[in-house]
C-alpha cells in the first residue's frame, strides 16, 4: 500500500470517529451565526475546524453507531462504487437540492432574517441527514447480502 494509499485509509478511518460525524454537524448553525452575527473571526475558526476535524479523532472501535456508519457509506459510496456526491439521480440529488437552499440560508443570515436562515439552515440540515441515510441504507443492504453472495 502506497504512501496515498495509506493517508486515504487512515483519513476515513479515523474520520469514521462517531465524535467527527457528530460535532461536523454543528457547524453549518455556527457559521449561520457567524454570518448573522459579522463575526468573522468565529466563521473561520468553524472552517478551520471543518477542514482539520477529519483527522482529529482516533479510529472507532467497532462500526455500530450510526455516525459511523455514515462516513463508511459515504466512503463505499465514493471509493469503492466511484460515485459522485451531487447528481440528478438520487440519493445524490439531496445533495445537489442542498446547495441553493444552503445558499438561501446563508443569505438570510448576512441580511439578519432570523426565521429564514434558521429555517433554511434546518432543512439544509434535514436533506443532509436525508442523503447520508439512504446512503447508510444502501451500505448496510449491500453488506447484508455480501455473505450470501459468498456462499
Amino acid at each position: 500500500m502506497g504512501v496515498v494509499e495509506r493517508a486515504k485509509r487512515s483519513f476515513w478511518e479515523r474520520h469514521s470517529n462517531p465524535k467527527s460525524g457528530w460535532s461536523r454537524v454543528l457547524v453549518l448553525p455556527v457559521l449561520l451565526y457567524a454570518v448573522y452575527h459579522r463575526n468573522w473571526r468565529l466563521a473561520v475558526a468553524a472552517v478551520a475546524f471543518t477542514l482539520v476535524n477529519p483527522v482529529l479523532f482516533s479510529p472507532p472501535e467497532d462500526d455500530d453507531a450510526w455516525m459511523t456508519r455514515v462516513v463508511l457509506a459515504e466512503e463505499w459510496w465514493v471509493e469503492e462504487r466511484g460515485e459522485r456526491v451531487l447528481g440528478p439521480s438520487y440519493p445524490n440529488l439531496l445533495n445537489l437540492l442542498n446547495v441553493p437552499l444552503t445558499g438561501y440560508a446563508f443569505v438570510s443570515a448576512y441580511r439578519r432574517n432570523p426565521v429564514r436562515s434558521a429555517l433554511g439552515g434546518a432543512a439544509s440540515m434535514a436533506l443532509k441527514f436525508w442523503y447520508v441515510g439512504s446512503l447508510v441504507r444502501r451500505h448496510d443492504e449491500e453488506r447484508a447480502e455480501r455473505p450470501q453472495q459468498a456462499q
